[in-house]
This record gives C-alpha cells, structure tokens and sequence, in this order.
C-alpha cells in the first residue's frame, strides 16, 4: 500500500544523481534500483526511472517517453550541477516541460531522518562507553573549492543536528575545503562521523576512511545518508508534494 496520498492523475518522475563519469555503469544500477524502491511509496499509476548525468545516453533514455516528469535532483546541494549542467541536459535533451524540484540535501525531512540515524548509532556504540553528552557527531562533507553552497547546506544541516540530537558537540568536516575531515577529527575524541552524501562511492569508500584513519578516529564511520532504506520514502513525499503544488499552481493561475 502507498504510503503517500493519490493525486488525481499519474505522474511521471526522474530521479537524477551525477554519478561516475570514470566508471559509470555501478552508479547506473544503483539509481534504477533507487528509482524502483521509491515506486512503491508512490501513488497508483505512477512512473519513475532513475540515471546518472555521467552515463551516457542514460538521461536521455530514462526521459524517452516520459510526459512533463518531476525531476529530483539527487544531489546534496543547490549549486552547478542542479542549477545549470541538469537543466541544461534536460534541454538537450527535448525534456523542456520537465519540472525540477529541490535536491534530496534541502529536504526538509533529511535533518530528522540524519537525527534519528546518529542516535541510533550512538545508541549501538553505548557499549564502548559513547553518551550524548559526552560524544561528538562528525558531518562528513563534500565542500567545493569554487562554491560556497556545499559547505553552506552542510553547516545548514549541522545547525539542524543541534537541535533535534544530544550530542557534546556536532561538526562538520569536508573532502575539498577547511575545514578538513582529518583536522575535525582529530578534536574529536570520541564519536560518531556520518556522512551527508547520496550515493556509497568516490569520496565515501576512499577519502573519509582514510581521513578518518589518519585522525586516528576510532568510532563507527555510518554508510551515508542517501542509502538509508527511509530514503526512497522520502523522495516519493517529496515528489507527491511537488505534483500538489504544481496543481495548486495551476488552479490558481
């Protein structure tokens, strides 16, 4: 049964992620298996499809066929790749009544779903003598070297965290920019570092391990948030709420 409320006609939705561009075919697998664990929270009738940008042919083929599709930006920020390289692919691509909604790092429902992840883990990790009080919670980003956004939805999120969990201390680190992974860990003394990425790849499975490992970090390092078995829920709500909206919109204008 559909976890979210029927609309009056189906819809057809994309989620997009901008996946591996050295070797794209993993990414690829990974984005049709998210696209058909997010189907069933769907409303009847509905139809969704999941490619990476760096596959190619992939966007173009998950569009074929598809009329005026929602499109979610499976990204961690607003920045380049969903203000101006998706919307240009999607109007190469002939897909010009497609809708493009906020990308899954803004989603208003991510902080209590990252909240309810690192308690839990936390919660896990008492046995080895981890309290809120006394623990910290790393954030481990992207960051950009040109672009503010990453690391501003990331401090974003951070501020979020404070409120909704019991932590000594929450912090985020990054890959690209200060302040490092490596340097917060090191003040960290014990905790727990989650990362706030979508997809198990790249920077996840190589550079937080190995900054973490540097910092001499010993606390569980938790997959990152995109793969969490909620996650499809939520992009199926953010997708009904968006088609609600643009009904809105419509009856109004």
């Amino acid at each position: 049964m559909s976890s979210v409320s029927p609309l009056s006609r189906p819809r057809d939705a994309l989620i997009v992620a901008h996946g591996a561009p050295a070797d794209p075919a993993p990414q690829e697998v990974v984005l049709q298996a998210l696209a058909a664990a997010t189907a069933p929270h769907l409303p009847q009738g509905w139809r969704i499809r999941g490619a990476t940008l760096a596959a190619d042919g992939a966007l173009e083929a998950a569009l074929d066929g598809m009329e005026a599709p929602l499109v979610y930006p499976f990204f961690m920020a607003e920045g380049f790749f969903t203000g101006t390289l998706l919307p240009r692919r999607l109007r190469d691509a002939g897909a010009i009544t497609a809708h493009q909604v906020a990308p899954f790092g803004v989603d208003p429902s991510l902080p209590a779903l990252m909240a309810r992840v690192a308690r839990v883990a936390l919660e896990a990790a008492a046995e080895a003598g981890l309290t809120p009080a006394t623990s910290a919670l790393l954030v481990a980003a992207h960051g950009s070297k040109v672009s503010r956004t990453s690391a501003d939805s990331t401090h974003a999120m951070v501020e979020h965290l404070r409120a909704l969990t019991g932590f000594g201390r929450i912090l985020a680190g990054f890959v690209e920019e200060a302040p490092f992974l490596a340097d917060q860990a090191r003040a960290l003394g014990s905790g727990i570092c989650l990362p706030f990425f979508a997809l198990e790849a790249g920077h996840v499975v190589g550079d937080i391990p190995e900054a973490m490992e540097e910092a001499g970090f010993d606390g569980p390092i938790l997959p990152p948030i995109g793969q969490h078995r909620d996650v499809p829920a939520l992009i199926a709500a953010a997708l009904v709420r968006a088609a609600s909206q643009q009904a809105a919109d419509t009856s109004a204008a």
